[in-house]
C-alpha cells in the first residue's frame, strides 16, 4: 500500500483537506503550536494488566518516578490510567480507579507536571479535574456532554476517542463501512458541534487505533487499519481539532525489537500530519520527530 504513487494520489484527492489548519491552544497555561509543531504524549498505566510492561507502575512512588522521567526525557504531557483496554482485563471501578490515581494525579501536577487522565467515568474524571488534571482522555461515548462540561469548567482540554460502543471495554466487532476516516469524520463533527454547546473549546480528535475490536484481531488486517487511519490523519484535521494517536505495537510483526514498533508508527502518523503522539516510548519518539522536523 504505502509507496510515493500511493501517498501522491491520497493528496490529489484530499488535496483541501491537506492543507487545513487546527485549533491551536493553551493546557493549563502551557501554549501548544499544533501547526508548527506536534506534541507527546508518555504513558504511565497504573494497571498490572497493562501488557506494556516498560509502562506498568504497580505503586504510586513507581507511577510518580515514571511520570518524572518521561517529562524529563521530552514528554509535553503525561498520560494516567488505572485500567487496561486489553480485553482481558480486569474491569476497575470508579472508586478504585480513584484511589489508585489521585494520588499520582496530584504529586505530577505539584511537580509541574501537564496530566493527562484515561477514563470514561465522569466520576473519575471530575476527582481527576480536582485533582489537577489537565487533561481527559476520554474512551467512551456515553456521558460525552457531562464530560464536555466538566472539562470546560476546569478549562481543561478533552481527547475524544473514537469508540464503536459505549466505552472501549464495550466494543464487538469494528464498523469499516466504505470509507472508515469518513465515518469517523462524521462522527467528530457531530461531538466538536456537542462539546461547543459546552462550552469547550480545547478538544483533541483521536481514531482510538489501540482498542481491541473483536474483528480486528488478525494482525495484518488491523495493521492495514492502522495505517490507513495514520496517513489519511489529515483528513481529520479539515474540523479544525489536532488529532492525537496512540501509537501501536504490531508485535506479531516485530516480536522482540517490539520496543521498536511505535518509532516505526510514528514516521507514518507524522506523514498524515498528527498533532500528539500518545506513546510508551517518549525518547524514541522525540528522536524521530525531530530528526523528521529537518527534513
Amino acid at each position: 500500500m504505502l509507496s510515493i504513487d500511493y501517498l501522491a494520489g491520497l493528496l490529489e484527492e484530499h488535496r483541501e483537506a491537506f492543507h487545513a489548519q487546527v485549533r491551536e491552544f493553551s493546557i493549563g497555561g502551557r501554549p501548544f503550536a499544533f501547526n508548527q509543531r506536534p506534541a507527546i504524549m508518555g504513558v504511565v498505566n497504573l494497571s498490572p494488566d497493562s501488557w506494556y510492561r516498560e509502562s506498568v507502575c504497580l505503586s504510586a512512588d513507581q507511577a510518580i518516578r515514571r511520570g518524572l522521567v518521561l517529562a524529563a526525557q521530552g514528554a509535553d504531557l503525561v498520560d494516567v490510567g488505572a485500567e487496561s483496554t486489553l480485553a482481558q482485563a480486569a474491569l476497575v471501578d470508579a472508586q478504585q480507579q480513584q484511589s489508585a490515581l489521585l494520588p499520582v494525579v496530584r504529586a505530577l501536577h505539584q511537580a509541574g507536571i501537564l496530566v493527562s487522565v484515561e477514563t470514561y467515568e465522569p466520576a473519575v474524571a471530575r476527582a481527576a479535574l480536582e485533582a489537577g488534571a489537565r487533561v481527559i482522555n476520554f474512551s467512551g461515548r456515553r456521558h460525552d456532554a457531562e464530560i464536555f462540561r466538566l472539562a470546560a469548567d476546569f478549562e481543561a482540554a478533552v481527547i475524544l476517542c473514537y469508540v464503536q460502543g459505549d466505552n472501549v471495554r464495550a466494543v464487538g466487532d469494528f464498523d469499516f463501512g466504505a470509507d472508515c476516516v469518513a465515518l469517523m469524520r462524521e462522527y467528530f463533527a457531530r461531538q466538536v458541534e456537542t462539546a461547543a454547546r459546552a462550552g469547550l473549546q480545547r478538544l483533541f480528535l483521536d481514531p482510538g487505533l489501540g482498542f481491541y475490536y473483536r474483528n480486528l484481531r488478525d494482525s495484518a488486517l488491523r495493521i492495514r487499519h492502522q495505517l490507513q487511519v495514520f496517513l489519511h490523519t489529515f483528513r481529520l484535521r479539515s474540523l479544525g481539532c489536532p488529532v492525537c494517536h496512540a501509537l501501536p505495537h504490531a508485535f506479531e510483526f516485530f516480536g522482540e525489537e517490539v520496543r521498536c514498533a511505535e518509532p516505526f508508527f510514528a514516521v507514518m502518523a507524522h506523514l498524515g500530519k498528527t498533532d500528539l503522539f500518545r506513546t510508551h516510548e517518549v525518547p524514541r519518539i522525540k528522536a524521530v520527530l525531530d530528526t523528521l522536523a529537518i527534513m
